[in-house]
């Protein structure tokens, strides 16, 4: 072989072993939060919802590929066209272009929840992806033969996109040391996702934010392959109380609205709670902050 062709078929390995590193997504980073439009003593400008949404925006201005996901109750009290327009709109509307939604309670509490998909124009569930993973956001809502084509559909969708690095996330929080406690709607869910080795589940309902250990679909701690779950019911609802103290809590807090902000990295992902300034008061952290960070599965 002639040194011309010994150093093409060099450049040529070289090449190939570069293939992973340029094929590599970059990271992304998410803005997650539930029950936020909450207008029916504050004007929308002046709620708990403007200071969350102005954390966010400011945030996403420094981050054109960063998204924002809800987990339901994006507007109170019934999730009307009325409540969309005047409340939800003003705020988090802000941003309505980056925003992957799920629906909560109070949106099916007006026509199955119409004025919500007619907002949003996304369905009952879906997925898609965000650099290197897969996010699914899924409707806790559903029952019966609606609620078991939801896991069939679930269980296909993972099987079509085995991503390194899995989130999902919806209304109701499997696990939840709040007013609502566990909400055992989404065990089967949860156990699909922990088959197909996801790594996050975000949910809101309970008015605080709450995260756990690594955990299967029955509650035991699986460092190795279990679903960490974060309860971010803080995005401008009124706060409510810790009733009971679920096993495997690791943080609770139900002072501060604010959101989860998550990196997301090809093989790993890092968290950090942001609270919101309201009222006057400086933005500050949780105290110490609550941050970290895991590799997934």
């Amino acid at each position: 072989m002639g040194r011309s062709a010994i150093h093409t078929l060099l450049s040529c390995v070289g090449l190939l072993a570069a293939l992973p590193a340029m094929a590599a997504a970059a990271p992304v980073t998410v803005y997650a939060a539930g029950d936020i439009g909450y207008c029916e003593f504050r004007a929308p400008l002046v709620s708990p919802a403007a200071a969350t949404a102005a954390l966010v925006e400011r945030e996403l201005a420094r981050d054109p590929a960063a998204a924002v996901l809800t987990m339901g109750d994006n507007v109170y009290q019934r999730g009307t066209g009325n409540e969309f327009a005047t409340c939800y709109e003003p705020t988090w509307g802000r941003f309505k272009s980056r925003t992957w939604p799920s629906p909560g309670n109070r949106e099916y509490a007006t026509a199955q929840g119409a004025p919500y998909f007619a907002y949003f124009g996304k369905p009952a569930y879906y997925s898609f992806e965000l650099g290197s993973w897969h996010l699914v956001s899924l409707d806790s809502n559903l029952q019966g033969e609606a609620h078991q084509r939801q896991l069939a559909w679930l269980k296909a969708d993972l099987a079509a996109h085995p991503a390194r690095c899995t989130l999902a996330y919806w209304h109701h929080p499997l696990y939840s040391s709040g007013g609502h406690g566990n909400v055992e709607h989404m065990r089967e869910a949860w156990q699909i996702l922990y088959d197909a080795g996801a790594e996050i589940v975000l949910a809101g309902h309970d008015h605080d934010y709450e995260r756990f250990a690594k955990q299967d679909a029955h509650g035991r701690r699986d460092d190795a392959r279990g679903i960490r779950e974060f309860v971010v019911g803080t995005g401008g609802a009124y706060m409510t109380p810790f009733l009971w103290l679920r096993q495997h809590s690791e943080r609770r807090d139900n002072n501060r609205t604010g959101v989860l902000r998550l990196r997301l990295d090809a093989d790993r992902y890092a968290w950090e709670f942001l609270e919101a300034s309201y009222d006057g008061l400086a933005e500050r952290s949780m105290s110490p902050p609550d941050r970290g960070s895991a590799a997934c599965h």
